[in-house]
């Protein structure tokens, strides 16, 4: 039975209010990463020993990293039964009020090691949030697109990642340039405040929104799973592993937006804070132009050749974009960051909602997405951290991070390899094998 059309204007509506959500949503979690790397070694570590304070800082931004499978669990299992429209308004109202209440904290200074316990708690709940986030919006606008222009719509959460991600780079960037004692006391907090307006504006524009008609007819002819996670893993067990792998792509996202900007502004290299936020707007700036780009070439070739360009470029151009931080010759970290992460790394995280999404049945889309990208993000979440430790003790060995980083590239490669090609798929056979056609088990068997 083929799905219905969507109503008209829904589609791009569905788009619209994923954009907007995931950049609002990613907003507040990107500032934290920011003030990982900058702020919060001062304000909520002990001073004495930088380092360990910077490594404990950034293990801290691993924590919602760590959060997200669990949330992935119960808001995949919700979204499957419920709809997902939604888990689309409790994450965003669950997002604001975790980052307006870091903006709340007592520092280290004020109550102790309980500061640091309570930014990790607000942390989590960030994490939980930002689980059922992605998945539920990708799922949202994959049904409501149609069949031939998913890769495009399905972009549309990932441009808003990059937008809030911008977003939040544009606002520290004033920030960071205070006078360092009004930083430390409430400059930092402004951003955090903030995103109280997540929660009013997330609502407003998301209560509008229509069912899919793709989860309609599901609860209408066969009803909803009563037990998403049981079918997930009998039937598509192999196609949440290759998630799994495929995430693990975004290593390269937390090493160029933390580590990069903590090693840019260290004392081996020496740049300022602001001029290493600039390279993070800009990138993010062209990634806004280039993500739809590629994913539209993917409605075209495939997902796969497109999703393997993202996934074995950015293994190159981390080592070259590293080294040229190295050098501290800022014109050349300019170029070489906007070209690896506004351009090469965009490919592969342009087409991943559509090339993820589509591996899976309507019954479990939600909670496959979210399950199989929350263990692989939560990974690429502590990359940071290991980074950190790989570094060595000042903080400046670039090639071992850049090695890191490439070794964390070749599952992603693997897991599209594997794949099948689904972007001429009708919506309502994805996720179906055809008749005759082996399961992973059996080929695997045979």
């Amino acid at each position: 039975m083929s799905v219905p059309a969507a109503p008209p204007g829904q589609p791009r509506k569905a788009a619209t209010a994923a954009w907007i959500g995931s950049a609002l949503e990613y907003y507040d979690f990107f500032i934290y990463g920011s003030a990982a790397a900058l702020i919060f070694p001062t304000v909520f570590f002990d001073e004495s020993d930088p380092a360990t304070a910077t490594l404990l800082s950034l293990g801290t931004f691993g924590v919602a990293y760590a959060a997200r499978p669990i949330g992935a669990l119960f808001l995949g299992h919700f979204g499957d039964r419920l709809g997902r429209k939604k888990i689309m308004v409790f994450t965003l109202i669950l997002m604001g009020v975790s980052t307006f209440l870091i903006g709340c904290l007592p520092t280290r200074d004020q109550v102790g090691t309980l500061a640091p316990v309570l930014l990790v708690l607000c942390r989590v709940l960030q994490g939980i949030s930002a689980a059922g986030e992605q998945a539920s919006a990708n799922s949202m606008t994959l049904e409501h697109a149609p069949s031939d222009r998913r890769g495009f719509f399905t972009s549309f959460t990932l441009s808003g990642t990059q937008g809030g991600q911008l977003l939040a780079t544009l606002v520290f960037i004033p920030i960071a340039a205070l006078p360092e004692d009004q930083l430390l006391s409430w400059g930092w907090r402004v951003p955090f405040w903030m995103s109280i307006a997540v929660a009013v504006v997330g609502y407003v524009i998301r209560r509008t929104l229509e069912e899919t008609p793709a989860f309609t007819q599901q609860t209408q002819s066969e009803g909803v799973a009563k037990l998403p996670l049981a079918i997930l893993l009998r039937e598509h067990w192999a196609d949440v592993l290759r998630v799994i792998a495929g995430a693990l792509v975004a290593s390269v996202s937390t090493i160029f937006t933390v580590w990069a900007l903590a090693y840019g502004t260290s004392e081996s290299v020496g740049l300022s804070r602001s001029s290493m936020l600039w390279v993070g707007a800009l990138a993010n700036l062209v990634a806004l132009a280039a993500i739809p780009l590629w994913a539209t070439l993917s409605d075209r070739i495939g997902r796969r050749p497109v999703f393997l360009i993202g996934a074995a470029g950015s293994a190159v151009m981390m080592f070259v974009y590293l080294w040229a931080i190295s050098t501290g010759a800022y014109p050349l970290i300019l170029v070489l960051g906007i070209v690896t992460f506004g351009v090469v790394y965009s490919a592969a995280n342009g087409i991943w909602p559509s090339f993820y999404g589509e591996m899976f049945s309507t019954r479990v889309r939600l909670s496959g997405m979210a399950i199989g990208t929350q263990i692989g993000f939560a990974i690429a979440g502590f990359a940071v951290t290991f980074a950190a430790q790989i570094a060595g003790p000042d903080g400046d060995d670039w090639f071992a991070v850049a090695l890191f980083t490439t070794a964390l590239c070749v599952p992603p490669v693997l897991a599209a390899l594997t794949a099948r090609e689904t972007h001429k798929v009708p919506t309502e056979l994805l996720g179906v094998r055809a008749p005759g056609e082996k399961n992973d088990r059996e080929r695997v068997a045979a």
